[in-house]
């Protein structure tokens, strides 16, 4: 049975139903105790579960990450909670160097399945340390799975999917997600990880997009299609494993592909899907391609700036308009 969750909601019923399940999970972080419970997030755990299992630690993110490392490869399944995903940096030592590589370098002998859960500030002023969204880091490391849940019914489904793994997962919340609403399963459920979804179809323009920028590509649909744009809406919903023959499968229809990230543009997740789809012409198809995301500045503090900063509905509307110049009722 279905009813209406806010992706925070989903994020703290999944999390409880998976520790009822399993003995093994445990959570670490600061302020995952307190009463806000991060947004909300860990609020029903802690109620049912305590302090054994739902641990408030220190700001010493590499201590704790190491911690979690530790007892993941010892049979545990922590959950580490990052309020904000920018102090991952703090832990790059351990996440790159330990977790990511521990099976690999035991010959699959020790497994590491460690869940971070991170989250990504945006507005009221959270600045250049407080804003930025570090997918693209992560996604580099061989022996990571990185996920941007963008609705609350994958918010529960790749979490609990995540606490089955056996493999570090880092899930990356946008914080501008956690009051949305979508319909979530009352029962515990799993959304695979490296399996995308089409949240829209069409069949003038390919539009692959992450996390929030997901929302904001949908509202540019609803628009376009007005106008006679019919455009295709992909989440890959992990930025690794990508899904990237869902993808492909598209734009072989489409010829034309957009990638909508919450990342910088440079060097990011919207080059890679752009040079894989490119390495695969050879098939016998020419594409129309364009990318959105951050410019190559850190966030701006001030609320004006942040508009201007941060690119939307509008210049997804632009790009594919020029895209479709002349071939579509613009």
């Amino acid at each position: 049975m279905s009813r209406k969750l806010k992706y925070s909601e989903a994020i703290n019923e999944g999390l409880a139903q998976a520790m009822r399940k399993d003995g093994t999970i445990f959570v670490m972080g600061c302020g995952v105790d307190d009463e806000g419970g991060i947004f909300g997030t860990t609020l029903e755990a802690y109620k049912l579960f305590g302090p054994k299992r739902v641990i408030d630690t220190p700001l010493a993110e590499n201590a704790v990450t190491g911690i979690g490392v530790g007892a993941a490869i010892m049979g545990k399944r922590p959950v580490i909670v990052h309020a904000r995903n920018d102090f991952l940096l703090m832990a790059m030592d351990q996440i790159v160097n330990h977790a990511a590589k521990w099976n690999f370098m035991s010959g699959g002998r020790l497994k590491c399945p460690l869940v971070v859960r991170a989250i990504v500030g945006r507005g009221w002023g959270q600045a250049a340390q407080h804003s930025q969204s570090l997918q693209a880091l992560f996604s580099h490391v061989p022996g990571l799975k990185v996920a941007l849940p963008s609705d609350a019914f994958d918010a529960k489904g790749i979490l609990i999917a995540s606490l089955k793994d056996n493999e570090t997962v880092i899930i990356f919340e946008h914080r501008l997600l956690y009051n949305l609403e979508s319909d979530v399963p009352e029962e515990p459920y799993c959304v695979q990880l490296g399996q995308g979804k089409i949240c829209k179809k069409g069949k003038d323009v390919t539009v692959v997009a992450f996390s929030y920028m997901v929302k904001e590509a949908l509202e540019a649909a609803a628009i376009l299609t007005a106008e006679g744009i019919d455009i295709e809406v992909i989440d890959p919903r992990c930025s690794t494993p990508l899904d990237i023959n869902l993808i492909y499968n598209s734009v072989v229809k489409t010829a034309r592909l957009v990638v909508l990230d919450t990342g910088w543009k440079s060097f990011g997740i919207s080059a890679e899907i752009i040079a894989k789809v490119a390495e695969r012409k050879e098939l016998g198809f020419n594409v129309s391609f364009d990318r959105i995301g951050l410019p190559n500045y850190s966030t701006p503090c001030a609320s004006n700036l942040e508009k201007v900063y941060y690119p939307g509905t509008f210049e997804i509307l632009n790009s594919i308009r020029k895209m479709c110049k002349g071939e579509a009722k613009v």
